[in-house]
């Protein structure tokens, strides 16, 4: 079978290799992919940023987005048959506390595999091996944007994890502010309007794009950060409740603490690499997390309950805004197109390759 991997820590290093095909032995699923998402995780890994091959390999197989359809079951996986459409989960666990606990999410060790980022190859490649345990089952009428579902798990996380500290208190949120307008400020932005909150988004894109148009089409406000710094939303929204930060940028990170709003929480989402160092009040947002009783927490990854939510959450949102999911999928590319798939491009959304067409 053909696969798209990387040399880990050589830049540009993304090439077609060929491996075996897997076997559906006992226990395992053989699944055929048919699309994978392409997310900023697989452009860094090909930067030569991170990447852990799995043990025994010099090359990791890249992608961990992906909708495929069960091709064989070998004995001892109940509940799918050959046909079905899955979403598979990223993250294997290791044997702590949590992740026996069904929370590989939350790991304590930091000894669990990811698909396609550390020690165990991705779905960017024509088939994979899995376990039930990790598979999702996808409902046919979600599949043209079934892919999306892993990114969707992500706030879908950050969202329970948020409402769930915030049992410390009466709480009614109200507001919320949403930074960042790629697929995960967006899949957020979706999430909060199904609650029914006032969802305003900032971001670098201009007023005139397709993000800003898809977020106006859920009933939030779009401001470009060129015109509304982000240093500025208290002054111009009041009291915000709760913020989503998916940027990425950890001054922004910073700032988003000074404008959280009384008994508020901010949910870090983006994960930023490098050195940067930068100036911050922190006296200011000293007195203000105290005095304000504000909680900042991060959120990465997902476990099978919050994909288990997003299908629920799909067929709602798809419900409510028709079409909706299928707007963020920007561009769909060619598997043998793969390297202009991992060329981000400032006005995608989601970027689809392309493996199967069924």
């Amino acid at each position: 079978m053909q696969a798209i991997a990387v040399t880990p820590k050589q830049p540009g290093s993304a090439r077609q290799i060929e491996l075996p095909i897997p076997q559906a032995s006992g226990g395992l699923a053989l699944m055929r992919v048919l699309e994978v998402g392409i997310d900023g995780t697989d452009t860094e890994i090909n930067n030569g940023e991170y990447g852990e091959p799995p043990p025994g390999s010099s090359v990791l197989v890249i992608g961990h987005e992906a909708l495929s359809v069960v091709e064989q079951t070998g004995s001892g996986v109940p509940g799918f048959a050959a046909g079905d459409l899955v979403v598979s989960t990223v993250r294997r666990p290791d044997t702590c506390p949590n992740c026996l606990a069904g929370e590989s999410d939350m790991c304590l060790l930091g000894n669990y595999t990811e698909r396609g980022i550390k020690g165990a190859h991705g779905y960017m490649g024509q088939y994979y091996s899995e376990k039930p345990d990790f598979m999702v089952k996808i409902p046919p009428a979600l599949r043209p944007f079934a892919v999306l579902l892993e990114p969707l798990s992500i706030v879908e996380k950050a969202t329970c994890q948020a409402w769930k500290i915030q049992e410390r208190m009466v709480w009614q949120p109200k507001r919320a502010a949403v930074l960042g307008a790629g697929s995960i400020g967006i899949l957020a932005t979706i999430l909060l309007r199904l609650r029914s909150l006032e969802v305003h988004v900032y971001a670098k894109a201009p007023t005139a794009s397709l993000q800003a148009q898809v977020i106006t089409q859920l009933g939030a406000s779009y401001q470009s950060v060129d015109d509304h710094p982000i240093a500025g939303i208290k002054a111009e929204l009041g009291q915000v409740d709760y913020i989503l930060e998916a940027t990425g940028n950890s001054a922004v990170a910073f700032d988003a603490m000074a404008q959280l709003g009384t008994n508020g929480v901010l949910c870090l989402t983006g994960v930023s690499g490098g050195n940067r160092q930068i100036e911050i009040p922190s006296d200011v947002i000293n007195l203000q997390m105290v005095l304000g009783n504000r909680v900042t927490f991060g959120s990465v990854n997902a476990n099978r309950r919050y994909f288990e939510l997003g299908v629920q959450h799909f067929q709602q949102a798809e419900q409510r805004w028709p079409g909706i999911f299928e707007r963020l999928i920007t561009r769909r590319v060619p598997f043998a197109d793969f390297k202009s798939a991992l060329d981000r491009r400032p006005e995608d959304i989601k970027t689809l390759l392309t493996i199967a067409t069924e």
